[in-house]
């Protein structure tokens, strides 16, 4: 029996990084590009997959939450707003459709799993590893020689990819238009000022799960003064504009959808 070679896409430079090894490792016939689509990324992102997956020879399969729900749609359903520590948009709008098409398409036995965690983050191996039990995973990127993100977004341009724009516009990740909920303020900060209307989007919806709720929940923690406070992004809206010196720029946070799999 041949093993078939499934590359979790994100549509992130890690994840064309690993693709490009497994498809020059084990070619185009066996491997699999699996992309969850949240339904809420960036145009660039989608301009980023038709390119890479003409370059690399191998389409890209396309699986979503049923109902095609978006992350604030799944928070809604859910009653529970997503958050830096727990989003269930992750388990609704990735992980589910792609465990759904691996149980219909695929054997454990003769599968192999390939995520896009790289040099800097072996830690995370173990409980992802565990998360897709009883598939066998991989991680190219952890695996010598090293690259940083920078010299892969470089390999990516020597391609003739176009790059996806949040990238360029200083986003750690391209994932969720860069309104993921597990980034912290640097991310916000930065999504109010090239995405003004992203930004008023997820406030308004904050704003609705609080209604909703009743209950003083929100995405961001604020942790001055010593004392943990939710934080919620009209407040900090008010502190970018007002008080910039209170920001903490270096809470970036980070997608982590294919590779914190408790959420």
């Amino acid at each position: 029996m041949s093993t078939r070679h499934v590359v979790m896409w994100s549509g992130g430079i890690t994840s064309w990084a690993t693709a490009r090894h497994v498809i020059a490792e084990h070619g185009t016939a066996s491997t699999t590009l699996l992309f969850a689509d949240t339904n809420a990324e960036d145009e660039s992102l989608y301009a980023f997959n038709d390119a890479a997956s003409a370059r690399l020879g191998v389409p890209i399969t396309r699986v979503a939450d049923p109902k095609e729900r978006d992350p604030w749609q799944v928070f809604e359903d859910k009653r529970w707003l997503g958050n830096t520590r727990i989003a269930q948009c992750s388990m609704e709008l990735k992980l589910k459709p792609c465990k759904d098409w691996l149980a219909s398409h695929t054997n454990p036995a003769g599968t192999v799993l390939y995520v896009g965690l790289d040099w800097t983050e072996p830690h995370r191996i173990p409980a992802n590893r565990a998360g897709w039990s009883p598939y066998r995973v991989e991680y190219p990127l952890t695996e010598p020689p090293f690259h940083d993100k920078g010299q892969l977004l470089a390999d990516a341009r020597e391609a003739g990819l176009p790059m996806p724009r949040l990238y360029d516009l200083g986003f750690a990740h391209n994932n969720c238009g860069g309104a993921c909920v597990k980034g912290g303020q640097a991310q916000w900060a930065r999504l109010l000022k090239v995405f003004p209307e992203r930004y008023a989007r997820a406030e308004a919806a904050e704003t609705k799960m609080r209604a909703l709720l009743g209950k003083d929940v929100s995405i961001l923690r604020d942790r001055t003064g010593g004392d943990t406070k939710p934080l919620t992004l009209a407040a900090l809206r008010t502190r970018i504009e007002e008080q910039p010196d209170q920001l903490d720029l270096f809470d970036e946070g980070g997608c982590g959808c294919f590779t914190d799999l408790a959420a």
